[in-house]
């Protein structure tokens, strides 16, 4: 039976600038194109770096419309070391405009986290060396909540859900 470690992998996202999306996909030499033409078709003056580990042999692939976006994302793929995962930075955008149209790419088996949130994912690694290999266990996104929202908390988040053209009325 082998030795399980677990590693808790921080996101590099200088200042929780960026969008940070991380998901699992297959056929890494074609996803990552997939990927980014999705998000430049959903949004057209987005900036996205994308990178996923490839099992076999073993690169992180990447592409993007932003060379620091790109490399950002490539960091983060060869910190978290999973096969099959990807990660997307992203910023002049937000998930929720492009999350449904990366679920419907192809490859895409399922997304774990979207944020820009200081974020941590935990990792187990098995085996050693040339033979080590990674699966994700979970992702901490942001903080613990200090309490409920009180009335006027409520109301200006409905405002700014209203104002960013999320509800109408």
């Amino acid at each position: 039976m082998s030795k399980v470690n677990r590693l808790v992998i921080d996101v590099l996202n200088p200042d929780n600038k960026y969008q940070f999306i991380l998901g699992m996909a297959n056929f890494t030499i074609k996803c990552t194109e997939d990927i980014l033409r999705v998000l430049t078709g959903s949004i057209p003056n987005i900036s996205a770096g994308v990178a996923m580990v490839e099992s076999a042999p073993r690169l992180v692939r990447s592409c993007g419309t932003d060379k620091r976006l790109e490399q950002l994302a490539t960091e983060n793929a060869l910190r978290i070391g999973v096969g099959h995962s990807f990660v997307v930075m992203m910023e002049n955008g937000f998930p929720i405009n492009v999350l449904n149209d990366l679920k419907s790419v192809q490859e895409v088996c399922s997304i774990l986290v979207a944020t820009a949130n200081p974020c941590k994912v935990i990792v187990a690694e098995i085996g050693r060396g040339s033979n080590k290999m990674r699966a994700i266990l979970g992702v901490a996104d942001g903080y613990s909540p200090s309490r409920v929202e009180d009335e006027t908390e409520r109301e200006d988040r409905r405002l700014l859900v209203r104002k960013l053209g999320y509800i109408v009325g």
